[in-house]
């Protein structure tokens, strides 16, 4: 097998660093926003991914890539432009400059930064394995139906209306069905076709 072929794991020290990060991370979020918080989409990418480095497992890894690459860069772009313009150009970061907040906390929001180089960098180390987007829409799935049972008006995930037209498609199978196809559609396929056309598969050579 050539040289150029074989995976680059991570080091120990990398792995234990995103484990030194959930001790500080987990317990913040969970004291200010509770356990219920971590069913959130992009809270469940940081723990998946971090459990993806430490197992050095491309599938996982992957599936958090799809997942989250679009959906932080859109997070990045409206916090930009409350920041320069004084006003939210989408919505969802207005927790980040509301001062109820601590700012420890806020701060630790910044994953939405680093996550999306963190991600490009990992797939660099093990590969992108395509089985990744059938695993987050199964993901997606699971957190999607589970954020029913938290309270509506939190309306965590969309999982009670839609965060365009502000309503519900239906019972809630079909709500949820809607939503996860919307993310399959909109968000999880393209960046699948930019990623396997960013990470080809890797050629095994004798």
């Amino acid at each position: 097998m050539s040289a150029s072929t074989i995976p680059q794991y991570f080091r120990d020290w990398q792995r234990w660093a995103v484990v030194f990060w959930l001790l500080i991370w987990i317990p913040a979020y969970w004291h200010t926003w509770g356990p219920a918080n971590f069913l959130q989409l992009c809270d469940c990418a940081v723990i998946l991914t971090c459990a993806g480095i430490w197992t050095r497992s491309s599938l996982l890894i992957s599936s958090q890539a799809i997942a989250s690459l679009l959906i932080d860069f859109v997070w990045t772009v409206d916090a930009a432009w409350r920041l320069l313009l004084g006003r939210h150009l989408i919505g969802g970061t207005e927790y980040l400059f509301d001062s109820h907040y601590p700012l420890l906390v806020r701060l630790l929001s910044l994953f939405h930064l680093a996550m999306p180089p963190l991600l490009l960098w990992a797939l660099t180390r093990v590969g992108y394995d395509s089985r990744g987007v059938a695993l987050e829409c199964l993901i997606t799935a699971v957190v999607f139906g589970a954020a029913r049972f938290t309270d509506p008006a939190k309306n965590m995930n969309f999982a009670f209306a839609d965060p365009f037209f502000h309503r519900s498609w239906g019972p809630p199978p079909v709500h949820v069905g809607v939503s996860v196809l919307f993310m399959l559609v909109a968000v999880y396929l393209p960046t699948h076709w930019f990623l396997r056309r960013l990470f080809p598969p890797r050629m095994v050579v004798s």
